[in-house]
């Protein structure tokens, strides 16, 4: 009885009676074979448009390694058929080529991988009608397919190409909620950034000087009334940030008050007086000072 072959990977399985003091040569390059199929490397190189990846019986043949590492000159896109078409096959895949490796096995479908990538592919070995599948596609995890393109990963993972697309209220953006990373919209944004972009203390009564001090980096809209006489209100700087404002807003019609835009009582804009009438004043923060203040008279 002749010698057969495994249906995948050519593999020689001897016949009764076969090979008699030729076992030990036949088992060993069998071992090889199986060595190649489990881990083996194999430098693929490709020219033209088109190379045939052939897997033959009994011998080691590139199309028996298990990752593939393309390379050569191609011309073009290279189509590699996977040989014969009756084989089942699974490769892991590096092109280094400089050109697209399109694989295919018959008239199913086939699977392109960019050069410079990696991708890790199976052959049905159906004959005529084979397909490749790249087991890539469609990864998911816990359940939930990755439907992302490659642009957009690059984009999350800090890419530097930027648009002019321009931005809508019910456009998503991607937040990190306490760890879990969220989609909520711009206009959820908006209604955030509105809502903490100022502060407005509760109201002070003045009666000797007093400092106003920022919390946080947000302009403020303070209302103040004056206790008696004549009194100070010092505007530190700590928390803001350029462009941020401090509103003075006195609201007693009675008694006076002198406003001193400090720097963390280093005083760089003093006297700016507000009378015995309801009136404010503002001040306009620059990032090292107050640039700009202006009193208001109702």
């Amino acid at each position: 009885m002749a010698s057969t072959y495994t249906a995948n990977s050519g593999i020689e399985k001897i016949g009764a009676g076969e090979q008699a003091g030729a076992w030990g040569t036949t088992t060993n390059n069998n071992f090889d074979i199986l060595d190649r199929a489990i881990n083996g490397v194999g430098a693929i190189t490709l020219s033209g448009t088109t190379h045939t990846l052939t897997t033959s019986d009994g011998t080691l043949s590139e199309g028996g390694n298990k990752v593939l590492v393309l390379g050569g000159s191609p011309s073009g896109t290279n189509t590699i058929t996977i040989s014969p078409n009756d084989q089942d096959k699974m490769y892991f895949v590096h092109n280094n080529s400089g050109q697209t490796a399109t694989f295919t096995q018959g008239s199913g479908a086939n699977v392109s991988v960019p050069t410079g990538s990696k991708a890790l592919i199976f052959a049905d070995g159906a004959g005529s009608g084979a397909a490749v599948t790249d087991l890539l596609d469609g990864l998911a995890y816990g359940g939930t397919k990755v439907t992302s393109t490659a642009t957009e990963l690059n984009l999350m993972d800090g890419g530097t190409s930027a648009g002019t697309t321009a931005v809508a209220a019910g456009d998503g953006i991607v937040t990190n909620d306490g760890g879990t990373m969220r989609q909520t919209t711009a206009a959820t944004f908006s209604t955030y950034f509105n809502a903490n972009a100022f502060s407005a203390p509760t109201a002070l009564s003045l009666s000797g000087t007093t400092t106003l001090t920022p919390s946080a980096a947000q302009s403020i809209y303070q209302r103040v009334t004056v206790a008696s006489g004549s009194q100070t209100l010092r505007v530190a700087i700590t928390n803001l940030i350029a462009g941020q404002y401090v509103i003075i807003d006195k609201t007693s019609s009675a008694n006076s008050l002198t406003i001193d835009w400090n720097n963390n009582s280093a005083v760089t804009s003093q006297g700016i007086s507000l009378g015995t009438s309801v009136e404010f004043a503002i001040g306009l923060f620059n990032g090292s000072s107050f640039s700009f203040v202006e009193t208001v008279k109702f």
